[in-house]
């Protein structure tokens, strides 16, 4: 087996990491990912993953939720393990600061000396980047720009969570535990790899044009020259005071040749609203309407599987808002059983990342 999926439910820090090096006893280790939830020491698991497999690529981060094979799970540690029979090579780097500065150019620097070509001029189907973030450093769409001015290559992943308590969060790489920080890991798969993109909304007819931003704040002051509560509630045609109520089902999304980019509102804020994603001034947005995840989610999988072939392995970027709904309906079983037979890790995010920042999305890495 090239690409094995495990997890641990040990309460401890020591328990959980033994747990999962007994499962990879016998398998061929070149690099590990893993999501860890928040109830564990972040100082601890990073410290203690990296001992117990010296030598290997070892980097993850905190949770809101864990996803492993067809399981979805809370206080766990969810691994992916992959060999160099399907992991060509990896470098990891890491970038600090991300608030103040988040200067990706050394990395790719790192990256250029590392694979002896430059990045920048590279296969961007031979390379795929993972990014892990800091998810309350407000710095992803900074991030994501930076990279991409620095490649073509795919860069995808996730924003780290601490189970809905907003106070901190962890990304974890060279047995270290770091806030306010980047994981940039370039991966050269040796039998490719494929983008699950997926979100569960109809595109309304109502748009919106965001005509006074305070950028810094993610926050919309006024949508066509209207506060954007007021807006919103109109497009919706709801009761302005009773906006909020919506949120979670009709957010806005940028809509480019029929693909949604979600912007999920997070409160009102006076007569404003603030987004959990940056919405520029002088874009115009679509309203959307939920609809069923799993049905959806089920017929992305199959089309990819249609596409590809059968898939190796999966690590699925999932925002915390998917889960809070699957939660709500009763549907987090049914969500799970969509990945049974796939190797397949996940957690839910504070934000995901495929070309730029995203939200109330599932951003997939698949490995054929």
């Amino acid at each position: 087996m090239s690409i094995k999926s495990i997890c641990s439910i040990k309460t401890s820090v020591e328990e959980a990491v033994k747990d999962i090096k007994g499962q990879l006893s016998d398998f061929d280790l070149k690099m590990l990912i893993y999501f860890a939830s928040s109830s564990y020491n972040a100082d601890q698991i990073s410290r203690q993953m990296q001992e117990n497999f010296p030598g290997k690529t070892v980097f993850g981060c905190s949770t809101s939720g864990e996803i492993s094979n067809d399981r979805m799970l809370k206080k766990s540690v969810v691994a992916m393990a992959f060999s160099a029979d399907t992991l060509e090579d990896i470098k990891v780097e890491v970038v600090e600061n991300i608030k103040e500065d988040g200067d990706v150019k050394e990395a790719f620097k790192a990256f250029d000396k590392y694979y002896k070509e430059p990045i920048s001029q590279a296969d961007y189907d031979k390379y795929v980047g993972i990014i892990l973030m800091d998810g309350l450093s407000s710095a992803e769409e900074k991030i994501m720009d930076k990279i991409g001015d620095q490649t073509n290559c795919t860069f995808i992943g996730g924003s780290a969570g601490d189970d809905l308590k907003f106070s901190k969060t962890f990304v974890y790489s060279n047995g270290l535990a770091y806030t306010n920080t980047a994981i940039l890991a370039l991966l050269k798969p040796k039998a490719g790899f494929d983008i699950i993109k997926t979100q569960s909304f109809t595109i309304l007819d109502s748009k919106l044009v965001a005509t006074k931003v305070d950028g810094a704040a993610r926050k919309v002051l006024e949508f066509n020259n209207l506060p954007a509560v007021e807006a919103y509630a109109e497009a919706l045609g709801v009761p302005k005071e009773k906006a909020a109520d919506y949120f979670f089902s009709n957010p806005v999304g940028l809509v480019a040749d029929g693909e949604i980019y979600v912007r999920s509102p997070q409160r009102t804020d006076g007569d404003g609203i603030v987004f959990y994603c940056s919405i520029h001034e002088g874009t115009e947005v679509s309203l959307l309407q939920s609809k069923n995840i799993v049905i959806d989610t089920k017929k992305a999988l199959e089309s990819k599987k249609s596409e590809i072939g059968e898939i190796k392995g999966l690590i699925n970027f999932h925002c915390i808002l998917r889960t809070l709904e699957l939660e709500q309906k009763n549907q987090t079983e049914s969500y799970g059983a969509l990945f049974a037979g796939i190797p397949s890790i996940g957690f839910s995010t504070y934000g995901e990342e495929y070309i730029g920042h995203i939200n109330q999305t599932s951003t997939m890495l698949v490995f054929k």
